[in-house]
């Protein structure tokens, strides 16, 4: 069994790497994060309120996520490419400070990394989904580089984008994911810290599959 645990704040990169380090090595590639964006999309669209645990839980047991294809699939609507922006960022961010919604997350996680191989990424996965993974990695880079990436990204896609608004939304998530009473962000003991901010992304993949390599003799 080999499970990689990617953790780190938004905007590092660790959902791109995560897929090409996946497709590398030929493990599943779970993105923890898209559950809980998927989540927030569903809250507001609903209009359900984060603060109300109540209408959340309710809302959870009317709720099925499922990855097809590398996919999410939010009650069986494809919403990939709904779930990218900042509003469903800070909404995920919400949502997830519930214990509730963190449960649910981690139940589906934790199956899905007893039953494969997997590359599995998020905010908590080496510290609190799957602790005994074989490889930890916690990936960082400055809040201003990776505003500047979440910017160009919105660009590229062909969406408005503020720069100044969108670092000012990356420092509150930073804070938000750290200071939350359940699961916050933080890097695990046993897990290699990889700086992002001065790599490219071709460096930054080659970079996890050697740290894979040297920790398991797997080659990719």
């Amino acid at each position: 069994m080999l499970r990689v645990a990617i953790d780190g704040p938004g905007g590092t990169g660790k959902s791109t790497i995560a897929k090409a380090v996946a497709e590398r090595f030929g493990l599943e590639y779970i993105d923890t994060g898209a559950m809980y964006r998927a989540l927030g999309l569903k809250a507001l669209r609903n209009g359900v309120d984060a603060a109300d645990e109540e209408a959340v839980r309710g809302m959870l047991a009317e709720t099925s996520i499922d990855f097809v294809g590398g996919q999410t699939h939010l009650d069986g609507e494809d919403v990939s490419g709904l779930i990218r922006t900042n509003e469903i960022s800070m909404a995920a961010s919400n949502i997830s400070k519930l214990a509730i919604v963190r449960a649910k997350v981690d139940e589906v996680s934790r199956h899905l990394a007893s039953t494969k191989d997997v590359v599995m990424e998020g905010r908590d996965i080496g510290t609190t989904v799957i602790p005994d993974a074989e490889v930890k990695i916690f990936m960082t880079a400055s809040p201003e580089i990776r505003a500047k990436r979440r910017y160009d990204q919105l660009l590229a896609a062909g969406k408005e984008a503020d720069y100044e608004k969108i670092f000012k939304e990356t420092q509150q998530r930073d804070y938000q994911d750290s200071h939350r009473e359940v699961s916050p962000l933080r890097q695990a003991e046993d897990a290699v810290l990889l700086d992002t901010s001065d790599m490219t992304l071709e460096e930054n993949i080659d970079a996890v599959a050697d740290l894979i390599s040297s920790i398991t003799g797997r080659s990719a």
